[in-house]
Formats: C-alpha cells, sequence, structure tokens
C-alpha cells in the first residue's frame, strides 16, 4: 500500500478489538497525511517526517484510549496495527527479512521515546511541547512557528478525543479533527 498508507488486510480474521484497532489506525494514517500538514507547516514528506506525524496521531489516541477504563485493550490493538503495517510497509519497500525485525525496534523505540516526551511536554504547557515537536519533527533546523502551530494542533486534537466516548473511537466515522478546522 505504500510507504505508511493502511493495509486492509489487517482487518481479515481478527476479533472485535483487534478490527478497532486497525481501524483506528487507518484514520490515524490518514488524519497524519493530510496536505496541508506538510505543505503549510513544512513537515518533511518524507519518510521520517511520515513516521513522525502518524506517530503523533497514534500517541493521541493511545493517550485518550489508556485514560478510558475499557480502552487499554483497544490501546494495545492500535500499538500492535501500527507495528504490523510498519513490519509490512518495510517489506514492501526491500528491506530484507533479517533487517525488518532490527529496524522495526528502532522504529517502536522511537515511538516510544517520542510518545514519553511529548506526554511530558503536554503536562508543561504548549511551549515544552512546540520544542519538543521540533526536535523530533525538523531536527537541527529552526522551525519555531511551525512547532508552534503544530503544537496547537496536538493541543486541540487531544482536546477534541478527549470529548469522544470509547464508542466513536470502535466505530468507523472521523475521530480526528481535519487542520482545517483546528486552523479555521
Amino acid at each position: 500500500m505504500g510507504v505508511f498508507g493502511f493495509n486492509l488486510f489487517g482487518l481479515f480474521g481478527r476479533g472485535r478489538v483487534e478490527r478497532s484497532g486497525y481501524l483506528l489506525y487507518g484514520l490515524a494514517v490518514k488524519a497524519a497525511r493530510q496536505p496541508m500538514l506538510y505543505a503549510d507547516l513544512g513537515v518533511p514528506d518524507t519518510l521520517d517526517g511520515r513516521f513522525d506525524l502518524v506517530g503523533l496521531h497514534v500517541f493521541l489516541l493511545i493517550r485518550r484510549l489508556t485514560n478510558a477504563p475499557a480502552g487499554q485493550k483497544l490501546a494495545q490493538a492500535l500499538f500492535d496495527a501500527m507495528f504490523n503495517d510498519m513490519d509490512q510497509n518495510l517489506r514492501e519497500m526491500g528491506v530484507g527479512d533479517l533487517s525488518v525485525g532490527r529496524k522495526n525496534k528502532v522504529m517502536w523505540e522511537a515511538f516510544h521515546g517520542r510518545s514519553h516526551v511529548y506526554s511530558e511536554a503536554m503536562a508543561v504547557g504548549p511551549e515544552a511541547l512546540a520544542e519538543a515537536l521540533a526536535r523530533n519533527i525538523w531536527p537541527g533546523e529552526e522551525q519555531s512557528l511551525a512547532a508552534a502551530n503544530l503544537a496547537r494542533m496536538v493541543y486541540a486534537q487531544d482536546a477534541h478525543l478527549t470529548r469522544l466516548g470509547l464508542a466513536q473511537l470502535q466505530g468507523d466515522g472521523p475521530v480526528f479533527l481535519t487542520p482545517q478546522e483546528v486552523f479555521a
């Protein structure tokens, strides 16, 4: 399906929670691929840039789900769907079987590291989150305005996801605001 596209084959032969995890992952990928994020915010449209935005959206969903009493299993299913898709994408890009596990582990560690940093930064405030986003998405570049706008989007998405019930998150409807809704 291409780099960090959604693989529908993950839906077949799965239980309800696993299917919901794959559907949520697909919605996170769709939200992360919004052209405005790359064109207007200047997120690099590269493998790393895509990974960062997919990871950021998955982080927000997992953050929301882990705050719901019944959300733990769905959060795990979402995480599993993400890394099953990462594995498939690596294989499609021609990474050899012996290297896939190692590369997937590197991405797993990057995701966990970013999730931890973003969570801590969100507790401090928008400026701290913007700094964390800048370090990860635009390493070595000065992107304070873009990072501040992305931080604004993260807080808006987080507040929006908090308002959604678990049933809404397990459906197949949109769960993320569009960038146009955030920046209107």
